[in-house]
């Protein structure tokens, strides 16, 4: 598999371009004048990159300027160049529509709605989901079951409830024409395994870290900003493997269908949220990391560092159908046996990772 770059641009100011067959990406310094020192202020730094070794580019700052020669050239390489806000929230994405020309697998997928491999996939989104919850809670609980034991027994509690919940999504009708109940049910679900998800990741961040619970647009609290941001990485990605696959990314199956939302990314990352975002924060969060904020956001610094830890852990490796991989390359696999599921060519089996 690839092991091309990802690019964050997170600085204000910043202005990408082409030259000479590389993306040239130019920061405004800020101000550093000391006593009896000359300034830097108008002066820039310079990276450069070659675009065969770019897989994507994030924007997740305003003020950033791309000029449409380096838009031409990423097209050409098949770099699709994604937006994020400040907070993290994604709002648009450039890419080549020759990247998502596979009529076949849309036309199955569309098909799919209203047969019965559509509540399949909705079940196995959820099942992943879930899988994925209780693994990561067995994942907290395995460093406690001797230093802390009446926590241990609270978190295996938790897994027990989360796993008895996801036992339930197979008690849907099945049924194409009781689509929507369907849903609703496998919704209810999810929604009844997170707030035990969440209840005891609450629990477990320290005392002395700001975080009541889960929140998602306009928190202010450095965790939720944390996973919001992460989340909003992690989108992008998934968002490239749905487009490669050939897949359309509005076109989803659990998440309800609505202009301008692209509920198949939205279905999709569900069984990898917990082990890429989830699991990195609290592990930072639980070794004393507490990001800068700034107006109650990340700083332009915690931002950055934060960023390379999810790309970090989109680096990481694990086991996946009996072979170990990079977690960015098991979810464009996903992807891609989920266009195949589309076709019939094979099941759609969740990721659901180690603990």
């Amino acid at each position: 598999m690839s092991d091309k770059e990802v690019i964050v641009i997170d600085q204000f100011g910043a202005f990408l371009g082409r030259e000479s067959g590389r993306i040239q990406i130019r920061y405004r310094n800020r101000r550093t004048r000391r006593p009896n020192e000359e300034g830097t202020e108008g002066k820039k730094t310079v990276e450069e990159y070659p675009f065969f070794k770019v897989e994507r580019i994030v924007i997740a700052s305003p003020g950033v300027s791309l000029s449409a020669n380096l838009i031409q050239e990423c097209v050409k390489h098949g770099i699709a160049i994604d937006f994020l806000s400040y907070g993290g929230r994604p709002y648009a994405r450039l890419s080549s529509p020759e990247l998502s020309g596979t009529v076949k697998t849309r036309r199955e997928q569309i098909l799919a709605y209203i047969d019965a491999r559509g509540l399949e996939f909705a079940r196995m989104v959820v099942k992943g989901k879930l899988g994925n919850q209780a693994s990561i809670l067995k994942y907290f609980a395995k460093y406690r079951k001797e230093r802390d034991k009446e926590t241990y027994n609270q978190i295996r509690q938790a897994v027990d409830e989360v796993e008895g919940i996801s036992s339930q999504i197979f008690t849907c009708s099945g049924n194409p024409s009781n689509v929507d109940d369907d849903r609703q049910r496998l919704l209810s679900i999810e929604g009844r395994a997170g707030r035990i998800y969440w209840e005891v990741f609450t629990r477990l961040v320290p005392e002395e870290v700001d975080f009541e619970g889960r929140e998602h647009r306009g928190a202010t609290d450095p965790v939720n900003c944390l996973l919001n941001y992460g989340y909003g990485l992690l989108y992008a990605q998934v968002w490239g493997a749905i487009e490669l696959a050939g897949l359309d990314p509005f076109a989803g199956f659990l998440h309800v269908d609505r202009p301008g939302k692209p509920s198949l990314v939205l279905d999709l990352i569900e069984e990898f949220r917990q082990q890429v975002v989830d699991r990195t924060v609290f592990g930072l969060v639980n070794r004393g990391y507490k990001p800068k904020m700034e107006e109650e956001r990340l700083s332009d610094g915690a931002r950055k560092e934060f960023a390379r830890k999810i790309l970090d852990r989109l680096e990481g490796q694990e086991r996946y159908e009996g072979k170990t991989h990079k977690l960015r390359t098991i979810i464009q696999m996903q992807a891609r046996h989920l266009a195949m599921f589309f076709r019939g060519e094979r099941k759609y089996k969740p990721f659901i990772g180690s603990w």
